[in-house]
């Protein structure tokens, strides 16, 4: 009896022992449960913040792709003007070359033809001045013969 004791004792013993460790392994089950929940719970809080961020910047990004396009709107009509304006300074440039080189030529040829007409003019002056001498002398002579006619004219009568 003795043996069936001893074998119901140890019998007991494992039965406790197993009670043990069901209870244990079901406490760590427990808390490996508890502890995924927690990681799941965690992971669905930074999720929700990620998705939160990602609209924040899906939004930012239209907002900022809507700004880019006004901008390309409001500088592409100013890059046409100014190509516009550019091409019609370039055209006024060549055309401006050979007309300031006509324009350098006539204020040549009108310095030239100024010039000539002073020299001319001054020509023309010291002629006016000598005939005006001239007859100025040849009155004079003629006034002096007039005279001494006149005295013979006197003188005969």
């Amino acid at each position: 009896m003795q043996n069936n004791m001893g074998s119901t004792g140890s019998s007991e013993r494992l039965s406790v022992e197993e009670n043990e460790e069901e209870e244990m392994s079901r406490v760590a089950i427990s808390t490996l449960k508890a502890k995924e929940e927690e990681i799941e719970k965690k992971k669905m809080e930074v999720k929700q913040k990620v998705e939160l961020q990602l609209g924040r910047a899906e939004e930012e990004t239209r907002r900022l792709t809507h700004i880019w396009e006004e901008l390309e709107v409001l500088t592409d009509p100013m890059r046409k003007e100014v190509g516009i304006v550019r091409k019609k300074i370039d055209m006024a440039n060549k055309e401006l070359k050979p007309l300031g080189q006509s324009c350098q030529k006539k204020e040549k040829e009108y310095k030239e033809a100024l010039e000539a007409f002073n020299e001319k003019s001054k020509e023309k002056a010291q002629l006016v001045t000598t005939l005006m001498e001239i007859l100025a002398e040849s009155e004079k002579l003629r006034m002096k013969k007039l005279e001494e006619l006149n005295k013979i004219m006197e003188s005969i009568r």
